[in-house]
C-alpha cells in the first residue's frame, strides 16, 4: 500500500512575500478555493499578529474553505499564538505553526541566547498552543544549517510537548540533496517518539535545489512538503507544488502518493500568476509556456510518432490540452506536415518537399512561424476562408475623449456593423464586436509583443478566449495595434466548432 505525503500550502504566507505579489482578502480567498479544489491538505493562510489585514484573511479563509486545515504562522511568543487562535477560531480544522531559530547563526545572533534556553522556549510555546488547539505544528527554523544531534534534541522535546508535525526548513536553500536527505534520515533514526509526529521539508530555492531537497527529505521519512504554486517564495522562491506532485506521479516505484488532483494544476498556475502579476517563466517545469514545447526536429518527429519518446507527463494530466510543435528552422518535414493537417491542407510529397524548402529560408529570417505564415508558404490565405472577416474598424480616443469604436464585419459574405464606447479604443472594439456576435466569450490572456523594434513596426497580438469551458486561440498581426486585437479577437471566434460557428446570422443589438 502506497504511503501518503500530505501536501502544506504556503503560497498564502511564504508566496505572498513576495515585493509586488500581495493579495487582499477577496483574492486570498479565490485562491484559497482553489487550493481547496487542487487537493492540497493544509493551506498556511498567513501570519496574523503582523497585521491587521493579515489576520482578517485567516478569519475569511477558515470561513470560505471546508475540508482542508487552515495553518496560522507565530513565532515562539504567546501572543503571536494567542492572536494566531483568535484568527483560527472559524476553521473547520485548524493548526497552529510556531517556532524558533536553532542554527548557531541564529542563536548567537538573532536571540543572543543559548542552546539551552533555546529548547525551552520550543517547548512552552507548544505547550502554550496546545491550549488553544491540538494540531501544533514547530519549525526548527534554518534546519539546514543546524547540527543533527542538537536538531534532533529540539525536535524530541517539541513532540514530547505535544507537536504534531516537525518542520525541518532548509531556510537559506544552502544544503545539498545529500546533505538534506540524511538530515530527515538521522531525525528518523534517533529521535524518539519521532512516529508520535510527522516529518516537514520546507526548502527554498537559493541554490536552485528546492525541489531536489524535498524529494531527498520524502525518500528519506518526510511525510509533509510545503510547496507553493509555481515556486514563488521570497528570493528565489520555495519548492514548487507542481514539480513534487508530478515527481511522485512519475515514479510510481516510490510508493507515494498525495491527495493532489493533477488536473487543476495548470488552471490554478495561471491563476496564481494573474492574481499575483509574477509571470511563470517560459521553461519552468510543468506549468511554463515550453513545458510541453518541441522544436528540434528529431523531437518533434518522435513525438508524433510516439508521445512518449520525448515526454514523461502527458500533458491533460496537468490540465494541459496538448503538447506544443514549435515551427522553427530546426523543425523537420513532419512538423510541417503536422501543422498543415491542423490548419486543413494537404500536401502531395512533392508539394510538401518544396514548401519545406521555402519554409527554412523564412525560418531562418524570422523566429517564430505562425499558421499565416505556413498557410502563405503553402498558397492558402486564412482570412479569404474565414466565415467571420472584419471590413473595417473606425476609432475615437484621446486625452478627455471617451473612446468609441464603429466596426463591420463581413459573416459568410453579409455584412453587420454595430459601435461601442469602452474604457479604452480596445475595449470598445471588443464591445462593438460583440454586440454583432452573441457569444459568451471572456477573454483569458491577451499579449502584445513588437515583432521587430520601432514605432512603426508590426505589432503581433496573441489572445486566449473561454468559451464554454474551452479555451481558443487567436492571432493577428498589424502596424495599429487596435486593429491587430480586434483580428486577433475575431480569429479566435473562427476557431469555435462547427455548430458553435454555423448559426444563424446574429443580428445587431
Amino acid at each position: 500500500m502506497a504511503d501518503r505525503l500530505f501536501i502544506f500550502d504556503t503560497t498564502l504566507r511564504d508566496g505572498e512575500q513576495v515585493p509586488g505579489c500581495q493579495l487582499n482578502t477577496i483574492e486570498k480567498i479565490q485562491v484559497a478555493k482553489a487550493l481547496e479544489n487542487l487537493g492540497v491538505d493544509v493551506i498556511e493562510a498567513g501570519f496574523p499578529v503582523s497585521s491587521p489585514g493579515d489576520f482578517n484573511s485567516v478569519v475569511e479563509i477558515s470561513k470560505a474553505v471546508t475540508w482542508p486545515t487552515i495553518c496560522a504562522l507565530t513565532r515562539s511568543v504567546e501572543n503571536d499564538i494567542k492572536v494566531a487562535a483568535e484568527a483560527l477560531q472559524y476553521a473547520k480544522n485548524k493548526r497552529i505553526h510556531t517556532g524558533i531559530g536553532t542554527s548557531p547563526a541564529h542563536i548567537k545572533y538573532k536571540f543572543n541566547s543559548t542552546q539551552d534556553e533555546i529548547v525551552e522556549r520550543a517547548v512552552a510555546a507548544v505547550k502554550y498552543a496546545k491550549k488553544f488547539v491540538e494540531d501544533i505544528e514547530f519549525y526548527c527554523e534554518d534546519a539546514g544549517r543546524t547540527d543533527n544531534e542538537y536538531l534532533a534534541r529540539v525536535v524530541e522535546a517539541v513532540i514530547k510537548a505535544g507537536a504534531t508535525v516537525v518542520n525541518i526548513p532548509d531556510t537559506t536553500g544552502y544544503c545539498l540533496p545529500a546533505e538534506y536527505g540524511e538530515k530527515i534520515k538521522f531525525l528518523m533514526e534517533n529521535v524518539k517518539g519521532i512516529h508520535n509526529a510527522i516529518l516537514s521539508t520546507h526548502c527554498h530555492n537559493d541554490l536552485g535545489m528546492a525541489t531536489a531537497n524535498t524529494m531527498a527529505g520524502i525518500i528519506n521519512g518526510a511525510r509533509q512538503a510545503e510547496v507553493t504554486l509555481n515556486g514563488i517564495g521570497e528570493r528565489a522562491g520555495n519548492t514548487a507544488l507542481e514539480e513534487v506532485a508530478m515527481i511522485l506521479k512519475s515514479h510510481k516505484e516510490l510508493s507515494i502518493d498525495t491527495n493532489i488532483n493533477t488536473k487543476q494544476i495548470y488552471p490554478v498556475s495561471r491563476m496564481v500568476s494573474s492574481l499575483m502579476n509574477m509571470p511563470v517563466q517560459a521553461n519552468k517545469a510543468i506549468v511554463g509556456r515550453n513545458a510541453f514545447a518541441h522544436s528540434s526536429g528529431i523531437h518533434q518527429d518522435g513525438v508524433l510518432k510516439n508521445r512518449e519518446s520525448y515526454e514523461i507527463i502527458d500533458p491533460q494530466d496537468v490540465g494541459i490540452d496538448d503538447n506544443t510543435i514549435a515551427l522553427t528552422a530546426r523543425s523537420g518535414r513532419a512538423a510541417l506536415k503536422h501543422r498543415l493537417n491542423i490548419l486543413g491542407v494537404e500536401l502531395p510529397q512533392e508539394k510538401l518537399d518544396s514548401v519545406y524548402e521555402e519554409f527554412l529560408k523564412l525560418a531562418d529570417r524570422k523566429k517564430d512561424i505562425n499558421d499565416d505564415d505556413v498557410l502563405m508558404l503553402a498558397g492558402k490565405d486564412r482570412t479569404d476562408s474565414q466565415r467571420i472577416r472584419l471590413e473595417y474598424l473606425q476609432v475615437t480616443s484621446g486625452i478627455g475623449l471617451q473612446p468609441v469604436a464603429s466596426v463591420c464585419l463581413n459573416i459568410a459574405g453579409e455584412k453587420f456593423e454595430a459601435a461601442s464606447s469602452g474604457n479604452g479604443p480596445v475595449d470598445a472594439a471588443i464591445k462593438a464586436v460583440k454586440q454583432i456576435i452573441h457569444r459568451q466569450m471572456t477573454i483569458q490572456e491577451f499579449l502584445i509583443q513588437a515583432i521587430n523594434k520601432g514605432s512603426d513596426d508590426m505589432g503581433k497580438v496573441h489572445m486566449q478566449v473561454e468559451h464554454n469551458g474551452t479555451n481558443y486561440y487567436g492571432f493577428a498581426a498589424n502596424t495599429d495595434i487596435i486593429a491587430a486585437s480586434v483580428e486577433a479577437y475575431i480569429d479566435a471566434i473562427n476557431k469555435l466548432a462547427p455548430a458553435t460557428a454555423s448559426t444563424s446570422h446574429p443580428a445587431p443589438q
